[in-house]
C-alpha cells in the first residue's frame, strides 16, 4: 500500500468518535443505555450503510462520489468537520449527566455511516 487512502482514515476517525459518543452517553447516563447504546450505534451505522443506497435508487437520485477526491482537494477540509462535530457531541453527556443520550449516538452514528459509505465508495472506484 503506497498511499493511505483519506476516505478511510476518515471513517476511522469517525468511527472512534463514534465511540467515544457511546461511551460518554452510556457512562453519564441513565443505567438502561448500557446495551442499548451500543447496539443503536451498531444498528444505526449498519442500516444507513446497507439502506442508503437503496433508498437512493428508489428516489432515482444519482449516487454521490466520495467525500474526499483528489479533483477537489478543499474536499478534505470540510470532511474533518464529521468527526470533529461527533468529537463535541460526545462532550454533551459529561457536562449534563443523567439524561437520555440515545438520539445524540443515533444522529452520531449516521455521522459515521456517510464516512463508511464514502471509504466503501472510494475502495470500489480504486479498485
Amino acid at each position: 500500500m503506497k498511499r493511505l487512502e483519506p476516505n478511510l482514515l476518515l471513517a476511522v476517525t469517525t468511527g472512534f468518535a463514534l465511540l467515544l459518543v457511546v461511551i460518554t452517553a452510556t457512562v453519564y447516563g441513565p443505567p438502561v443505555g448500557l446495551i442499548r447504546n451500543p447496539l443503536l450505534a451498531i444498528i444505526c451505522a449498519g442500516g444507513f450503510v446497507l439502506l442508503n443506497p437503496v433508498m437512493l435508487r428508489m428516489m432515482k437520485i444519482t449516487p454521490r462520489p466520495p467525500m474526499i477526491h483528489p479533483d477537489a482537494p478543499g474536499t478534505a477540509v470540510w470532511a474533518t468537520l464529521f468527526p470533529m462535530m461527533v468529537i463535541l457531541s460526545a462532550a454533551v453527556p459529561v457536562f449534563w449527566p443523567g439524561r437520555d443520550y440515545g438520539l445524540l449516538v443515533i444522529i452520531a452514528a449516521v455521522w459515521f455511516g456517510v464516512t463508511a459509505e464514502s471509504a466503501i465508495k472510494a475502495r470500489s472506484q480504486a479498485g
